[in-house]
C-alpha cells in the first residue's frame, strides 16, 4: 500500500467523484449548494486538496444522486481491475 497521501487509489476515487458529478450534468457550483458548501471546497475535493471521510463521501453521493452503495462498490470494482493488471 502506498503511503502518499496521493495514492494512485486516491486518485482513481477522485476521477471516479469528478466523472459522477459530470454524468450527473451538475457543476461544481451546483454540488456545492446541494452540499451547503462553497464551490472552493468541491474544487479542493476534486482536485485532491481536501480529503473526504466516509460521511462526506454518502453526502456528495446524495447531491449527485447516487447511491452510496454503487459509488462504493464500483470504486472497489475499479481498484481490483488495476491490481489484476500489476
Amino acid at each position: 500500500m502506498e503511503k502518499s497521501l496521493f495514492s494512485s487509489d486516491y486518485a482513481a476515487f477522485l476521477e471516479q467523484l469528478k466523472e459522477a458529478r459530470k454524468k450527473a450534468n451538475l457543476t461544481q457550483e451546483q454540488v456545492a449548494e446541494r452540499l451547503g458548501q462553497t464551490q472552493s471546497f468541491v474544487s479542493k475535493v476534486e482536485r485532491g486538496e481536501r480529503r473526504l471521510d466516509v460521511v462526506e463521501l454518502r453526502a456528495f453521493c446524495k447531491a449527485l444522486e447516487i447511491s452510496f452503495t454503487s459509488f462504493i462498490t464500483r470504486f472497489d470494482k475499479i481498484l481490483t481491475a488495476r491490481q489484476v493488471k500489476r
